[in-house]
């Protein structure tokens, strides 16, 4: 359901907003020039562009209720105890990028954005966690995010939003694009695998055939629990989609404690209204990184209002 980000700004008091803080620090970095660095020499572009994105979504949104998680568990997550493959694919982040992530954290945290992290969470359990306690106030939820994974948050009107794209997709849209509803997502991730991520899923079943299946069955235990009918099923290859399953069931078990999200990883109330914020650590912090005067005023304003 693609959509303006000037059309959310007149519910931005009744939105809970929650950002996926890691995909924008990486889009910053590679998409701001690389010769921005502090009086020291080291590379600042990433804070800097993750800070105007900051800025634009509280101009845009005027939200009173928001919050932004970072990823602190990316080699030390329950799941890596679980599945010690996972994300095993990726290249670690270069270091003159991680040294900025601390500085991105400062910079939310002193336009007042509660922010947080776990060394056994990833930022989707806590985005997990954050949005079921706004769920539970009543709250809209809008996760800021590209990742598909978090869909399986949405409920009622929450929406995903790819700000960058300048897309949101409530629960309709997200069934439209992928053939399951969000509360399938899980499910769905468990039999097609995600390679994003380094998920083994069912060997020869894809999107199409996995959105089949869980229309069928709605979700996988009731598909363990009927799958002698799968070879029944009027679609192209039932019987070998059945042997398949039942050859590599252990698997996509063991991919499903992946693909779900923990909301469980804030075990207190969360702070999630924003809080005024901090002039001096402002000022502080883009001295440190020689920001000039144009984005110190733009995150100045937002302080002010």
């Amino acid at each position: 359901m693609p959509d303006s980000n000037s059309r959310v700004a007149a519910s931005g008091n009744d939105t809970t907003y929650l950002i996926d803080a890691s995909i924008y620090v990486f889009r910053a970095w590679y998409s701001v020039p690389d010769d921005f660095s502090d009086p020291q020499g080291r590379p600042t572009n990433a804070v800097y562009g993750f800070a105007h994105f900051l800025c634009e979504v509280l101009e845009t949104t005027q939200a009173r209720h928001i919050a932004v998680a970072f990823d602190e568990a990316l080699e030390s997550s329950f799941r890596n105890n679980i599945y010690p493959e996972y994300k095993a694919n990726r290249e670690p982040a270069p270091q003159e990028l991680k040294d900025q992530f601390a500085w991105c954290r400062q910079m939310a945290e002193a336009l007042g954005l509660p922010c947080y992290s776990h060394e056994q969470y990833e930022a989707d359990d806590l985005i997990g966690s954050l949005a079921r306690y706004a769920q539970s106030n009543r709250q809209q939820v809008a996760i800021l995010s590209a990742d598909k994974d978090l869909s399986q948050l949405l409920v009622d009107d929450d929406y995903l939003w790819d700000y960058a794209r300048r897309q949101r997709f409530d629960s309709l849209a997200i069934h439209k694009r992928f053939g399951v509803y969000p509360e399938q997502m899980a499910d769905y991730l468990a039999l097609t695998g995600d390679s994003v991520d380094n998920i083994p899923g069912v060997p020869g079943i894809g999107p199409k055939t996995a959105a089949i299946l869980l229309k069928h069955y709605d979700n996988l235990d009731n598909l363990w629990q009927k799958l002698d009918e799968v070879s029944f099923l009027s679609i192209r290859g039932a019987k070998g989609i059945a042997k398949k399953l039942r050859e590599h069931q252990a698997a996509a078990e063991l991919a499903r404690q992946l693909t779900g999200i923990a909301t469980h990883a804030i075990d207190y109330d969360p702070l999630t209204r924003r809080q005024p914020g901090d002039q001096h650590q402002l000022d502080e912090l883009c001295d440190e990184l020689g920001f000039g005067r144009l984005l110190r005023s733009r995150c100045q304003a937002l302080i002010d209002s």
